[in-house]
C-alpha cells in the first residue's frame, strides 16, 4: 500500500471556515475549530488509511499549506494565542524555525477521544509543524475532560496560525 493520499487548500478570510475529511470525526471537527479561530477558509482530504497515518497525512498536508501565507511578505510569521473549551484552557505558541519542533506538556496516551486514541494527535501537530516549518509551543493549563482539552488546543493553535499569516499589528496602519 502507497502513502496516504492527502489534499489541502488554506486562505486567509474574514471568518473562517472548513471542509474537512480526515477519515477521523474528531480530527475533522477540531481542524475546523482551527479554521474557525485562526479566520481561515481550508479544504483538507486525506484517503482512508490506519488513524495514525491519516492524522499524519492530515497535518502533514495542512502545514504544506500553511507554509506560503506563513512566509508571505506581510506575514507576521509568528503567533500566539490562548482559548478555552469548556473547563479546559490551553495556549499555542509559534513561529517560523529553521528547525521545526513542537514542544508540548498535553500527554493524552492511551485516552480515547471519539473513539480514537487521542496521542495520534501528537503526530498531526508533529507533522504540521514539520511541514509548514514551524517552532510550536502547546500548554495545557486546565482541562480533565480530553475532548474539551483536544478543542481547546486546536482553537488557540488556530488563533496563532491565524496571527502568523497576517500582518503584525499596526502593520496595516498607514502614517501621514
Amino acid at each position: 500500500m502507497g502513502p496516504t493520499q492527502t489534499g489541502a487548500r488554506v486562505e486567509l478570510a474574514a471568518e473562517g471556515s472548513a471542509s474537512v475529511a480526515t477519515g477521523l470525526p474528531v480530527l475533522d471537527h477540531l481542524v475546523a475549530e482551527l479554521a474557525r479561530t485562526g479566520r481561515l477558509r481550508l479544504t483538507l482530504e486525506v484517503s482512508p488509511g490506519s488513524a495514525d497515518e491519516e492524522a499524519s497525512a492530515a497535518g502533514r498536508a495542512l502545514g504544506g499549506a500553511l507554509a506560503g501565507p506563513l512566509r508571505s511578505a506581510r506575514a507576521a510569521g509568528a503567533g500566539w494565542a490562548f482559548l478555552p473549551a469548556a473547563e479546559a484552557l490551553a495556549g499555542a505558541a509559534l513561529e517560523i524555525a529553521e528547525e521545526p519542533i513542537v514542544a508540548s506538556n498535553a500527554a493524552f496516551s492511551g485516552q480515547l477521544v471519539g473513539g480514537v486514541e487521542s496521542d495520534v494527535v501528537s503526530g498531526f501537530l508533529r507533522e504540521l509543524a514539520e511541514a509548514a516549518g514551524l517552532n510550536l509551543h502547546v500548554r495545557v493549563l486546565e482541562g480533565k475532560d480530553p475532548e474539551h482539552v483536544l478543542a481547546a488546543i486546536f482553537k488557540a493553535l488556530g488563533a496563532a496560525l491565524g496571527q502568523a499569516c497576517r500582518p503584525p499589528s499596526g502593520a496595516e496602519v498607514g502614517t501621514g
